[in-house]
């Protein structure tokens, strides 16, 4: 895997300051954010000055019951090749659900959403990535989420599921280690079993990013500094394979450069520590259960080819492992056999998708569950059996707040014109309208909401807001010339007769 370095996500909100922090070797942009035929000028000359850009989707929904979208996956692929992208990335979430599947409305998230970790859900994800794997110019990595809630009927370890994915698609890996943080928090996973469980050698990079606990929840916000603890399961991460690279996420809330360049000093730091210490996985006793029932000891004694030998023996072992791992290229992990895995479930390894594959009947299943959940968190229905109501309740405010900033962002005349009324009459209209065709129909349906409710009593508010609506729920938008400008007044004071 190519070497990246440290890098930070280049946002436009920091776009001159990034260009002028010392030691920045790549940055990660939204590749929904991203126009092809128009790149933003700091991108072109960071390009230019040959650091490396890498573009990372997030509406893709790999993770849905649905095949990747065909127009989706072409956008994404023109954003790789006009940004000269060694590799894109993407999340292991569902962002939509209902549809021809389900014979029910589509429904938006907004947001990334976790997906059962079953073997259904496994068989579509692994599939849905091979089509994206065909469909785009470089390799995919693919990152694991942070999540609010837990699936009922879970058969798998975060750990588990990641390595079946990678063995079975050759998929890279984008860790991150804010996201084991958060499930850590939340779903009471521990960070140290599941990199004891990936596949190292299929890392591409590795996400680091702050967030905040309200009420015993982590809220993974991207808009707090990095907490101790996340550097401490980097370091953990660095003690076991050097990460081909490490990037910063800050979305909003922006502090001054100076901080930012503090805490990239401190990933730094946490992955020089680990570089240096003894993997924390050949520090458990003897006899600690991993995956399949072997323990850590001696997993790493056999991965060393000292099966049987003392405890002591290990660090030395795990020492050689890692650089080992350093030194060879990356490979595809090794196949492993599960009871639940037949011939008849298991797609080819060749990476070829039968026509009419039996991904078909989970696809189903996976559909009519998303479906279920998403439909409880943004339309109100009753939630799902075997979840928790009180966490559903906090993912779905947190869904509802997100997509009001989102909406504050890609339509920010909206809250000059509603004011500090702006967040409250949007979460009012959230609750009994879910978003369908993304976050600029959102806003726009939003107005209307308000204009055809009769909701706004100041006058000239409602006229700003009509103004703006009319400008842009057309075809096109509308002239300003004066004479059609006359034309329009003329007809509304005729209609009114």
């Amino acid at each position: 895997m190519e070497r990246l370095g440290t890098g930070i996500g280049w946002r436009p909100e920091i776009a001159d300051a990034v260009e002028r922090m010392p030691g920045i070797d790549w940055v990660e942009a939204v590749a929904e954010n991203v126009c092809p035929g128009h790149l933003p000028e700091s991108l072109v000359r960071l390009r230019e000055r040959g650091v490396t850009v890498i573009p990372h989707g997030v509406s893709l929904g790999l993770g849905g019951a649905e095949r990747p979208d065909a127009g989706r996956l072409t956008a994404l692929a023109e954003r790789v090749q006009a940004l000269g992208a060694p590799l894109v990335t993407e999340h292991i979430a569902f962002v939509r659900a209902g549809g021809p599947l389900t014979a029910s409305p589509r429904l938006e998230a907004g947001h990334l959403l976790p997906v059962p970790r079953t073997r259904d859900a496994l068989d579509v994800l692994c599939e849905n990535v091979r089509i994206a794997q065909d469909a785009l110019p470089v390799p995919l990595a693919v990152e694991n989420i942070a999540a609010l809630i837990s699936w009922p009927g879970e058969e798998m370890t975060e750990g588990q599921f990641l390595y079946e994915l990678a063995d079975r698609t050759g998929v890279r890996l984008l860790i991150d280690v804010a996201n084991l943080h958060t499930n850590h928090v939340n779903r009471g996973e521990d960070p140290a079993k599941a990199l004891a469980e990936l596949p190292l050698e299929a890392i591409a990079y590795v996400h680091v990013a702050g967030g905040f606990e309200r009420d015993g929840v982590w809220h993974d916000s991207h808009a707090h500094a990095v907490p101790q603890p996340v550097l401490d399961i980097l370091t953990d991460l660095a003690s076991r394979v050097t990460p081909p690279g490490v990037l910063l996420e800050r979305d909003e809330n922006f502090p001054e450069p100076g901080e930012l360049e503090r805490e990239l000093g401190a990933i730094r730091g946490a992955v020089e520590k680990g570089a240096v210490e003894t993997p924390r996985a050949a520090q458990v006793p003897r006899g600690t259960p991993t995956r399949d029932g072997v323990s850590s000891a001696e997993a790493a004694s056999e991965a060393a080819g000292l099966e049987g030998a003392s405890p002591e023996a290990v660090p030395a072992a795990g020492a050689a492992e890692r650089a080992r791992t350093e030194s060879t290229p990356p490979k595809a992990p090794p196949a492993t056999t599960h009871p639940a895995e037949t011939a008849v479930d298991t797609p080819p390894r060749d990476g070829t998708v039968r026509a009419g594959a039996v991904t078909d009947p989970a696809r189903q299943r996976l559909a009519l569950a998303q479906a279920s959940l998403l439909s409880a968190l943004v339309a109100g229905t009753p939630v799902p059996e075997g979840f928790d109501r009180v966490r559903l309740g906090v993912q779905a405010r947190a869904l509802a707040g997100k997509r009001a900033d989102v909406v504050a962002k890609v339509a920010p005349e909206l809250p000059v014109i509603l004011g500090n009324g702006y967040r409250r009459a949007f979460l009012g209209y959230s609750h009994g309208h879910p978003m369908t065709d993304g976050y600029r129909r959102d806003a726009l349906d939003f107005a209307g909401y308000l204009l055809a409710g009769g909701r706004l009593e100041d006058a000239r508010v409602r006229a700003e807001l009509q103004e703006w609506w009319l400008e842009r729920s057309g075809p096109t938008p509308r002239s300003r010339r004066p004479g059609v400008r006359l034309a329009r007044a003329t007809r509304r004071v005729l209609l009114r007769r």
